[in-house]
């Protein structure tokens, strides 16, 4: 879980550091680049974190594993033949 929130936090830090710049400014500059980097970086969490909890967390791993259809009945069939 430390690893979870450590991305969520790198992930988003960006952001907050820009709105709070943004915000505190007097004049507002035009970071319309920077904004749609940090942006597309927070979001970009939401599309890693479904793959770090299934490379990371046991339970979840088991799970997947078990969804997966295995190729056992060939390698069955093969040997009973013999």
């Amino acid at each position: 879980m430390i690893f979870v929130s450590a991305c969520y936090a790198i992930s988003w830090l960006p952001a907050y550091i820009q709105f709070l710049i943004a915000t505190l400014h007097s004049n507002p500059l035009d970071v319309g680049s920077i904004y749609y980097a940090s942006v597309l970086l927070a979001y970009s969490y939401m599309c890693i974190n479904p793959f770090i909890y299934a490379t990371k967390l046991d339970p979840v791993r088991q799970v997947l594993i078990r969804l997966i259809p295995c190729k056992k009945t060939s390698e069955q069939a093969a040997g009973n033949v013999a």
